[in-house]
């Protein structure tokens, strides 16, 4: 019996023209390969070429799409099967989304004492930002999960799309008598995002989750979950025959 080929994991990024944040997406690549044992290809679902429609149209056989994205958005639900459909591979299962990973959340809290965040001093969890009410739900969540982490209270904000921003949740807890406020990063890589927290006017300000190792970690492990799955669907179906 021959074994079946390894499925290539397509490793789908937002994409930003900030230089660090491509570099960040390619070391982010390599390191995802090296904790899943798998081949992997780099696409970007906007903003940079080639999309993940056109590195799937030149992958032949088995493809799993793994988002790097936090929370699924319409990035996830929407552009990333839309681009698999118009190159001909919609039937390439799409693994979830992040979202608010136990391994991730203790990344945040490892990045946000990196910066030298203070006992006590309340918390920002900065989100991207989404006009998806359950993606921002997945941020509340991951909150919810940091503020004992940290041992401190956390709120949420957002560096676009959505309300409150980061400034705005800064300023409110500078209105209830925070003398201090720590932002801590809920977004991936540097980019246009993440440097909109330095200017959010928090004393505190923590770096992105990558490079952190388990962002690598959680990657490989929703691809190897993703490929059971597959796997188990056509054996599932001739069962029902």
């Amino acid at each position: 019996m021959s074994v079946p080929p390894t499925p290539t994991l397509l490793l789908a990024v937002h994409g930003t023209r900030d230089s660090e944040g491509a570099r960040t997406a390619r070391a982010l690549a390599r390191a995802t390969a090296a904790a899943s044992g798998a081949p992997v290809r780099l696409a970007f679902a906007d903003v940079l070429e080639p999309d993940v429609g056109q590195v799937a149209a030149g992958v032949a056989g088995p493809l799993v799409v793994v988002p790097a994205f936090l929370a699924s958005g319409y990035h996830v639900r929407v552009d990333i099967p839309e681009q698999l459909a118009r190159a001909g591979r919609a039937e390439v299962p799409v693994a979830p989304a992040l979202g608010a990973d136990r391994r991730l959340v203790a990344a945040a809290a490892a990045r946000l004492a990196r910066a030298g965040h203070r006992a006590g001093e309340p918390v920002v969890l900065a989100g991207a930002g989404s006009s998806d009410r359950r993606a921002l739900g997945e941020v509340e969540r991951a909150a919810r999960m940091l503020s004992p982490m940290v041992g401190a209270p956390v709120v949420t904000g957002y560096a676009a799309t959505a309300a409150p921003t980061v400034a705005e949740a800064v300023a409110a807890l500078r209105a209830r008598g925070a003398a201090r406020v720590a932002v801590a990063s809920w977004l991936l890589a540097p980019g246009l995002f993440q440097a909109r927290l330095s200017e959010a006017g928090a004393d505190t300000v923590a770096g992105p989750l990558c490079p952190h190792p388990a962002v690598a970690r959680v990657l490989a492990d929703r691809y190897v979950r993703t490929v059971s799955t597959a796997q188990e669907r056509p054996l599932a179906a001739s069962a029902t025959r």
